[in-house]
């Protein structure tokens, strides 16, 4: 879903198409609560595809950097205390918790620690 978000951008498009998964529709949640995407519909013909709206500012993507961070062969997990000392003002972190997917922000607000997911700048 990262890759086909920043080709999207790249060739400006309005939409982009993604195949339908709950952790998608987690982290896409993050995405349009933080403001980085206009907002993404589930197709009522095929249930199993996502409709991702994108979000340009004067003509530029709003996402200019999309990161995997944590990944199958090296996890990384983060608690509380080390999210306090990350430096929030670059961008946000998508981290996926017990309580699902949230932002740094959130898990500060929460006091919850998790595994870091996606860098979004």
């Amino acid at each position: 879903m990262i890759a086909t978000i920043n080709n999207g951008q790249l060739a400006k498009k309005a939409f982009v198409l993604q195949t339908h998964k709950k952790a998608c529709e987690g982290i896409l949640n993050v995405l349009w609560d933080e403001g980085f995407i206009l907002g993404y519909k589930i197709s009522k013909n095929n249930l199993k595809t996502i409709k991702i709206f994108l979000k340009y500012k004067n003509g530029f993507p709003v996402i200019s950097l999309m990161k995997v961070l944590s990944k199958p062969s090296l996890r990384i997990y983060y608690s509380v205390k080390q999210l306090w000392k990350l430096d929030s003002s670059k961008g946000i972190i998508i981290l996926s918790t017990s309580k699902g997917f949230m932002s740094n922000n959130d898990c500060k607000n929460f006091f919850l620690g998790g595994e870091p997911i996606i860098l979004v700048k």
